[in-house]
């Protein structure tokens, strides 16, 4: 069982786990217990070469890629912007290209600009 922590919010020590959140009795402020790394604890999205994607990065295809309702393929070299990341899933992130708009591309086929 993890010892609770002071709140955050209003320094008192009068906190609870709950869960996966620790709780402040005092304010009512909840907070997850992974909270030493900032973001979310356990998805890390990857591109084809290892390295870490956040949102608002840009990437670039290193396939020609056949697009679902599109007669438009993204070629080799495509650009996308301004990515979002989904959440709770590391293996696909969402963007947009200059032809095609609301793609939602597997990692494997991406690397960081």
């Amino acid at each position: 069982m993890p010892t609770a922590p002071a709140c955050p919010q209003c320094t008192l020590e009068n906190t609870y786990a709950d869960g996966a959140n620790f709780v402040c009795a005092d304010c009512g402020f909840e907070w997850p217990m992974a909270g030493e790394g900032g973001e979310d604890a356990g998805v890390t999205v990857r591109d084809s070469n290892g390295n870490a994607l956040a949102n608002g990065d840009t990437v670039v295809v290193i396939k020609d890629l056949k697009v679902k309702g599109s007669s438009i393929p993204l070629k080799q070299g495509t650009v996308i912007r301004n990515i979002r990341l989904v959440e709770d899933d590391a293996e696909h992130i969402e963007g947009n290209s200059d032809k095609i708009k609301g793609l939602v591309l597997k990692t494997i086929y991406l690397r960081k600009a």
